[in-house]
């Protein structure tokens, strides 16, 4: 029962990652961190190089890619969970420092929250 939950919440944080940086990626949101219009403004408004927020895609990236993946191979779902939790961390702490709105730091909340709850999931 536990793996069927996990399994569900990995899915969903994959959909989300992969929706947020491949299809979204170059696309005006409403939760786009101060005025940026897309991904690599919004490193820019946190003050970041433009390498970060590739260097971040890449890790998000290969994130979802290992919760599908964990699906059937548990074993690299932990290590995922744990990086995106982190990941979702510095996004949370960003837009506190920047003073978005909470609105604009839901979707990195929201993250954190089911990244947390798949490691805590995977350590039982």
């Amino acid at each position: 029962m536990i793996a069927t939950y996990s399994n569900i919440l990995q899915i969903i944080a994959a959909l989300g990652l992969l929706n947020v940086w491949i299809f979204r990626f170059n696309k005006l949101t409403t939760y786009r961190g101060g005025s940026a219009k897309n991904l690599k403004e919004e490193f820019q408004e946190y003050g970041l190089p433009v390498w970060c927020c590739y260097f971040v895609g890449v890790l998000k990236v290969v994130s979802a890619i290992l919760f599908i993946v964990g699906v059937w191979f548990n074993s690299v779902v932990l290590p995922a969970s744990i990086l995106v939790s982190y990941l979702m961390s510095i996004a949370v702490i960003m837009h506190l420092i920047i003073r978005d709105p909470l609105k604009k730091a839901m979707p990195a909340i929201t993250l954190l929250l089911i990244t947390s709850v798949i490691a805590t999931l995977q350590m039982i």
